[in-house]
């Protein structure tokens, strides 16, 4: 006959821990304590927060003029590139033209160097270069600043001390401080303005030359024109630090963000950068907050943004239409701004019409201008 199941054993309770000793009683770790201490405040030395610019009314209707020159300069090159009069690519600057006014108003033609990419059409207007060239470059004529050979994205003006127009994305950065480097070696006093956009500003290169820029303390002024959107991306979704002004920190280059939209505000930033470098205190970094209105290029259909985008930015923050308000109030009439619209028209339509006669480049011209000298 089976036994009856045992009954379990009753579980024993474990014994009653020992304190521990002196010793393991040290050897605890305890909470940190609370920080007392503030961060430690940097000792070097920045430049002033820059301060919109009071313009005269003379001033003002100048930057107003250049500025329309570009917006309808770039028009007309738009319709150009649409007849097949303007190949290859073609980047409008329309939404960004009070960055370039407003930065190269503040800068010395001739003296200072100026560089950028290959959105490069605004960049010549503002330095004061014919617009009949520029539009006879665009469309390949021998006539052309760059005689036919350079098209929209490589135009150069040795005398302005404009050197172009690059397609390599953020190429310009590393030669802007070679001219930075020229001004300094031979003592002339010039600046140099180097322009780049929001993606460029990932590129490797550009940290090398901020690098060597800020040991050499080199008389240059970093542009970052940030319109948003590095060709179809948003500059948020590309950028980890999408602050951009803030890149050059760990180069101890100093940045300061700007409305690109405002064109005195620009020039404001411009007199405390110009002011930095001239000084001899090395490179400083401006981010241009701005905007373009048409696709990356050309052939860009900018799906990745709406409609409404585009035009809330044009209502709200045009460049053009609040300067145009600016000088209403101070007394300028809508029959003087009627007239130099007018004017403006006048000359982009000379300039189209001077293009579009002027002869095309020799075969032979292909082979100049290739090297520097005979060899």
């Amino acid at each position: 006959m089976a036994k009856p199941a045992q009954p379990r054993a009753a579980a024993k309770k474990a014994a009653p821990r020992k304190p521990a000793s002196p010793r393991a009683q040290a050897a605890t770790p305890k909470p940190a304590a609370a920080a007392t201490t503030a961060p430690p405040i940097s000792n070097r030395e920045r430049p002033a927060e820059p301060q919109r610019y009071e313009a005269s009314k003379e001033e003002m209707l100048e930057f107003y003029r250049q500025m329309l020159l570009i917006r309808r300069f770039e028009e007309k090159a738009g319709q150009l590139y649409g007849l097949g009069l303007i190949g290859g690519f073609c980047h409008l600057y329309i939404g960004q033209e009070a960055v370039a006014v407003g930065l190269q108003s503040a800068l010395e033609v001739g003296k200072d160097s100026v560089i950028t990419g290959y959105r490069d059409h605004g960049h010549m207007l503002a330095y004061g270069i014919d617009p009949k060239l520029i539009m006879a470059e665009l469309t390949g004529r021998a006539a052309g600043i760059s005689r036919g050979k350079g098209g929209s994205m490589h135009m150069f003006s040795v005398d302005h001390r404009f050197y172009g127009g690059h397609g390599i994305v953020g190429a310009q950065v590393s030669l802007g401080a070679g001219l930075a480097f020229k001004h300094k070696y031979s003592g002339d006093g010039g600046v140099a303005m180097a322009y780049f956009g929001d993606g460029a500003a990932n590129q490797g290169q550009v940290y090398e030359s901020f690098n060597m820029a800020e040991l050499w303390k080199l008389p240059i002024i970093f542009v970052i024109e940030n319109n948003q959107y590095a060709m179809g991306t948003s500059v948020n979704r590309a950028s980890a630090e999408d602050q951009l002004y803030r890149r050059g920190e760990s180069f101890r280059i100093p940045g300061i963000q700007v409305d690109g939209m405002d064109v005195l505000a620009v020039r404001g930033a411009a007199e405390e950068a110009v002011a930095w470098v001239r000084a001899g205190k090395g490179p400083i970094l401006l981010e241009l907050k701005t905007y373009r209105y048409r696709g990356h290029s050309m052939s860009d259909p900018a799906k990745y943004r709406s409609r409404d985008e585009v035009q809330s930015v044009r209502d709200k923050s045009d460049p053009i239409d609040h300067l145009k308000k600016e000088l209403e109030a101070a007394g300028v009439s809508e029959d003087d701004l009627r007239k130099l619209e007018k004017d403006i028209r006048a000359i982009v339509t000379e300039a189209a019409d001077f293009a579009e006669q002027s002869p095309e480049p020799e075969p032979e011209e292909l082979y100049t201008d290739v090297l520097v000298g005979q060899y």
